[in-house]
C-alpha cells in the first residue's frame, strides 16, 4: 500500500526589514488551516540586529533584525555576502529546504536566490530551490533598488522556478512587485486590496494558494 504520510514541503521563511521571524510567523499563521497544515514552515531571524527604528514598533515586540544594509538610495549594499553565507549555513544545518518564502526585504532577497544559485554565486552547497512565495517583493536592479555585486546576473535570463507573488493594491511596493513578475517564467499571482503586509486570504486567494501548495507537494 502506498505511504500516505508524504512529507510536507519545507519552506525557509525570510522576514521583512527590521522585523523578525516571530513577527512573520504571526502574520503567516493567520492563513487558513487548509494552507498551513500542508506546509512545513521554518522562520529564521536575520543575522544583523536592527540598526535603526522599526516601522512595527508598538505593534510587534522586539527584537528586530535586518538581512543586510544599504545606503539611502539603495545603490550600495553592505553585508550582502555575509547574509547569503548565513542563510546557506542555516539551510545546511536545518534542511533540506524545498522552497523559500519572503516578505518585503526578505522577498527581495528570496526573489534573487534562484538566479544567484543557478549562476553558482550563492547557495552552492544546498539543494536547488524548487519554488518561491514572494510577498511585497521587488527586483534588485529595478527602478527602486540597486544591484548587489553578487546578484548582478541573478535576473539576466527568465527564472525557471515556480513562483507565487502577492501584490497589494495599496502597497507602496506595488509597481516593483508587478515589474518583478517579468523576471519569472509563468508566475502565479494573488492580488489583494491591502497595503504592505502579509494579507489574509479571501476565497479566491485561498483557492489559488491551495492549488499552488498542491503543485509544490507534487514536486518534492
Amino acid at each position: 500500500m502506498e505511504d500516505q504520510t508524504q512529507r510536507k514541503p519545507r519552506i525557509l521563511c525570510l522576514h521583512g526589514f527590521r522585523t523578525s521571524g516571530e513577527i512573520l510567523k504571526q502574520l503567516v499563521l493567520r492563513w487558513p488551516e487548509p494552507v498551513i497544515q500542508n506546509l512545513d514552515l521554518v522562520f529564521l531571524d536575520g543575522q544583523f540586529p536592527s540598526q535603526g527604528r522599526s516601522d512595527v514598533e508598538g505593534i510587534f515586540d522586539p527584537p528586530y533584525y535586518e538581512w543586510f544594509q544599504a545606503n539611502e538610495d539603495f545603490s550600495e549594499y553592505r553585508n550582502f555576502e555575509e547574509c547569503l553565507a548565513y542563510i546557506e549555513d542555516f539551510m545546511l544545518k536545518n534542511g533540506p529546504f524545498d522552497g523559500v518564502l519572503g516578505f518585503s526585504q526578505g522577498a527581495i532577497l528570496a526573489a534573487a536566490l534562484p538566479g544567484m544559485q543557478s549562476q553558482g554565486v550563492a547557495l552552492g552547497k544546498v539543494e536547488k530551490i524548487k519554488f518561491l512565495i514572494v510577498i511585497s517583493g521587488a527586483m534588485f536592479g529595478g527602478n527602486k533598488f540597486g544591484m548587489p555585486k553578487l546578484a548582478s546576473n541573478a535576473f539576466s535570463k527568465p527564472i525557471d522556478c515556480l513562483s507565487l507573488h502577492f501584490i497589494g493594491e495599496k502597497d507602496f511596493m506595488k509597481e516593483e512587485s508587478v515589474a518583478l513578475l517579468e523576471a519569472f517564467q509563468n508566475p502565479v499571482v494573488i492580488h489583494h486590496p491591502k497595503g504592505h503586509t502579509v494579507p489574509k486570504l479571501d476565497d479566491k486567494s485561498l483557492e489559488i494558494m491551495v492549488n499552488f501548495t498542491d503543485r509544490i507537494q507534487r514536486m518534492i
